[in-house]
């Protein structure tokens, strides 16, 4: 039965990734069918990135209502509906109305499945989980330049994701029941530490303990926001999920103008190049889930900033443009284990019963960053100069291996 359930939530992570690249590979076509300047897109993602921040402050008050299950058939479909609601909408400003669902399913989602497999899984699946979303979001784009190639405009491209997302809420509807068997289990205090393992026999938890959910009363209560915060180490995981967010997206978002601006590449050859720094995650991250076996979160977590360090200092160093190739793919390859082993590393040092609030609090402040950082640099860059983008990524970069250091000390205590 874990097994059935772990491979749900595979299936749910690639539903997560799945709609994440469409805006990016359709808004070339959208823009000029919607006669809107091309920077519009910002104004899209600002509001899905605005609805993923409420939901995720908001998810621990809703997994304790409704269930992990719920929460994450809710998602999906909310998600589904956005991307029908995209292929659908008539003018641009339907588009923003269509974005707030989209935001809203991404949160919540996020939150519940990475404090879910954080609490029952090992590392090693908290990798493969996230480099399932980087095959989404890999689909994502191929699936709207088949539609495009096929005739059928962007609009198709959105109809036929929407249709894959409709086909998985439905899974994961039909699979309520597994969800609510597990989520019963947990309330009675049963750990799964291993995905072929389940403790069915417990002298702590009888058969009727767990056939019947336990009074609301002993259920754990959700935290608050300013309770979470007066956590001791709380403030600085935000600041490190923050400064993550701000090397990923700001190297994803720049690295192509880089290469282009400061490295003097052709323009088609800089967009193709830029992309390393997503292969580099995707890969690193298959690659981190063998590695997870054997070492920990922490050990993870500190080679994966030396080896973003090293990229930085690779991209600094004067040469050819293939050297900043070389290290923007680098980069990709040292962030793959940080973000996922930060978040399974989670229950360890603040216990389990306050994990899950703590990640929503995490996953609100890593699309903070994503709201503020790129288009930080992007001041940086038209008032100094673009070639400061791996000295901008190094101190977010410093600053959080200096946090990650002291919270690595509250793990070992």
């Amino acid at each position: 039965m874990t097994n059935l359930l772990l491979a749900l939530i595979y299936l749910a992570f690639v539903s997560l990734g799945l709609p994440d690249a469409l805006l990016g590979s359709a808004w070339p076509a959208i823009y000029s069918d919607f006669m809107v300047p091309v920077s519009y897109a910002g104004m899209v993602s600002v509001i899905i990135s605005l609805g993923t921040v409420a939901s995720s402050l908001l998810s621990d008050r809703l997994i304790s209502w409704l269930g992990t299950g719920k929460i994450t058939v809710i998602s999906v479909a909310l998600t589904a509906v956005a991307i029908l609601g995209f292929g659908l909408a008539p003018n641009f400003w339907m588009l923003c109305i269509c974005a707030i669902p989209y935001g809203l399913g991404a949160g919540s989602i996020d939150v519940a499945l990475n404090n879910y497999v954080a609490l029952h899984f090992r590392s090693s699946h908290m990798n493969w989980l996230h480099c399932s979303w980087g095959i989404g979001a890999t689909i994502g784009p191929y699936i709207m330049g088949a539609a495009l190639a096929g005739g059928t405009t962007w609009r198709g491209g959105y109809w036929y994701a929407a249709c894959i997302q409709l086909g998985i809420t439905a899974i994961l509807f039909l699979s309520l029941p597994l969800w609510k068997r597990n989520e019963l289990t947990d309330s009675a205090a049963v750990c799964i530490d291993h995905p072929d393992q389940i403790v069915e026999n417990s002298e702590s938890v009888t058969a009727q303990e767990i056939a019947e959910p336990k009074d609301q009363s002993t259920q754990p209560r959700y935290l608050k926001l300013s309770e979470v915060v007066q956590i001791p180490g709380v403030k600085a995981m935000m600041v490190c999920f923050f400064c993550y967010s701000a090397v990923e997206h700001t190297i994803g978002l720049w690295a192509a103008t880089y290469l282009r601006l400061f490295k003097n590449m052709d323009a088609a050859e800089a967009a193709a190049f830029a992309s390393m720094v997503f292969l580099g995650i995707t890969l690193g991250r298959a690659i981190s889930g063998f590695l997870a076996m054997w070492y920990s979160d922490q050990q993870m977590i500190r080679w994966g900033i030396m080896l973003t360090g090293l990229g930085l200092i690779i991209m600094i160093i004067p040469g050819p443009a293939s050297l900043a190739v070389c290290g923007i793919m680098t980069v990709g390859l040292g962030c793959s284990p940080i973000y996922p082993a930060m978040i399974h590393s989670t229950p360890q040092i603040f216990g389990r019963e306050r994990s899950r609030a703590i990640t929503g609090v995490q996953m609100s402040c890593f699309f903070v960053g994503v709201l503020i950082m790129p288009p930080l640099f992007g001041v940086v860059a038209d008032h100094l100069s673009v070639g400061l983008l791996p000295v901008y990524l190094s101190i977010a970069l410093g600053l959080m291996a200096f946090l990650q250091y002291r919270l690595g000390r509250i793990a070992s205590v």
